[in-house]
């Protein structure tokens, strides 16, 4: 398509804990922008659920409202690319497009049963070796293979056609599109444990294992594609849905990580550590994830992954659980108001442990509080908590032969100065921030951009990352030592508390 100087591309980013739209000119400048959260639900222990209806309206009145203020200023939006939370599920009636239960959200733990049995019959290798994943509750299959087992009628309406499963990507591009297109991108179809990354095909043998039937799954696009075309009723007019990708896919996209070797964290509700191996399925000996990094015109980039699941989750209980701070900004201040933190370790497993340590069963901790202790070190410590996880990671890492020299940052909680530079400390590392830290929505956005035409090439996109700040290591080595031993005594007493 011939583009336009005003030309400009709509994100829709449907993360965990809100939904958000942001419009990108072509230099990745931000035009405009919404946000709405909503409501997290815990009917059970372990469990995490979202109301799907309640994610597609927050979806589409934030991408109504950043729509609306950017072609106010001139702007018209011609395509929309979408990123989304991965692993969660939705299955919805394909011809009323309601959703038969709330969202399973990819924190959910109510499968770690069924987990454990596959593993004990011997099926984790064979899991592993086709979709790079383990076996673990956090991803898709068992959560859809639970909501056919346990929604009344699923089972029968899903074998006679009737019904349609999907990522959250599906669900709203299903919604985008008035129910005319059910598909999905191989980012986000490799998160599923039912897709083989290595041939890119739904998986018979794995929809056997997980009793999941394949009348239920989307079409796998590329990750630039044609998505199908928006309900005019929903913009005024029909748009062009050309770019999906998984959010941390979309994040090492929006960080520019196309050269093998590359490697970006991005620090949301969870942290994902993602590293590009190119064309190759390497497969990791440390308990890390192989995945699909993207997939354009066919070919298939692969990357190294490690997922931690609680990050600013813990700085978001801080504030709406225990409510000893009113906003995550104010977390850096009390960080810095104490010296250290006073011998207080915080281990945030409020829905386990993700790589290295895949643990689903334990739960949160702190240790090492006395009558001294204040919230400043409580706040301190659970942001310290985030960069020792970090650094097991990339311990990880390092056994698989990986030593990145520069790590490229991301997401909400990185704007606190403190935390990167802890980061920086505890990995011994430079630790580079972007100028546009909504990576997420500007990789969707670069997905999109370059099915419609605005970009050229990948180095197109090379062009527009500029660094914010560069934090390097500062000295103490013996002290970060220490502190990270004993992080991982308060580790072992947080599992050996919930075995």
């Amino acid at each position: 398509m011939t583009t336009q100087q005003s030309d400009c591309i709509l994100a829709m980013d449907q993360g965990t804990t809100s939904s958000r739209a942001i419009v990108f000119g072509k230099a990745g400048d931000i035009i405009a922008s919404a946000q709405q959260e909503f409501a997290q639900h815990y009917p059970d222990d372990g469990w995490v659920e979202h109301d799907a209806d309640e994610i597609w309206q927050t979806s589409l009145e934030t991408a109504q409202a950043a729509l609306k203020e950017a072609e106010a200023q001139g702007h018209r939006v011609v395509a929309i690319g979408i990123t989304n939370q991965r692993e969660t599920s939705v299955l919805w009636d394909r011809d009323t497009g309601k959703p038969r239960h709330r969202a399973i959200v990819w924190q959910d733990r109510r499968t770690a049963d069924v987990c454990r049995k596959l593993k004990a019959d011997g099926a984790e290798e064979a899991v592993q070796d086709k979709t790079g994943l383990l076996l673990d509750p956090y991803f898709s299959a068992t959560k859809v293979a639970w909501m056919l087992d346990n929604v009344s009628g699923a089972r029968a309406s899903a074998d006679a056609g009737k019904l349609a499963w999907g990522t959250i990507d599906s669900f709203l591009i299903s919604k985008l599109t008035g129910g005319k297109v059910h598909a999905t991108d191989a980012t986000n179809a490799s998160r599923t444990s039912l897709f083989n990354i290595r041939t890119q095909e739904w998986d018979d043998e794995l929809l056997k294992l997980f009793n999941v039937p394949a009348s239920v799954l989307p079409d796998v696009l590329d990750s630039a594609a044609e998505f199908g075309v928006t309900a005019p009723e929903l913009f005024g007019r029909s748009i062009p849905i050309l770019g999906v990708a998984g959010d941390q896919q979309a994040a090492a996209i929006g960080q520019c990580c196309f050269d093998v070797g590359a490697i970006k964290s991005t620090y949301g509700t969870g942290c994902f550590v993602l590293m590009n191996t190119g064309t190759k399925f390497v497969p990791s000996q440390n308990r890390l994830l192989t995945t699909v990094a993207y997939r354009l015109k066919g070919e298939t980039t692969y990357a190294l992954e490690g997922s931690i699941f609680i990050a600013g989750a813990a700085v978001q209980w801080l504030r709406d659980g225990i409510k000893i701070i009113e906003s995550a900004k104010e977390s850096e201040k009390l960080a810095t108001s104490v010296a250290h933190s006073g011998g207080v370790y915080m281990v945030p497993a409020f829905t386990g442990l993700g790589a290295p340590h895949w643990d689903p069963d334990v739960r949160a901790a702190i240790f090492g509080m006395t009558r001294g202790t204040t919230r400043a070190e409580i706040v301190r410590a659970t942001l310290e908590a985030v960069c020792f996880q970090t650094h097991d990671l990339f311990s990880a890492m390092a056994e698989d032969g990986i030593t990145p020299s520069v790590l490229r940052v991301d997401g909400g909680m990185v704007a606190n100065d403190w935390m990167v530079q802890t980061l920086s400390n505890t990995l011994g590392l430079q630790v580079d921030r972007p100028v546009v830290m909504e990576t997420t929505a500007l990789g969707a956005a670069y997905l999109a951009g370059l099915k419609a035409g605005i970009y050229g090439s990948l180095d197109d996109l090379r062009a527009n990352w500029q660094t914010d700040r560069r934090f390097d290591p500062e000295a103490g080595g013996d002290t970060r030592k220490a502190q990270i031993e004993k992080w991982h005594r308060a580790v072992k007493a947080a599992q050996a508390f919930s075995a």
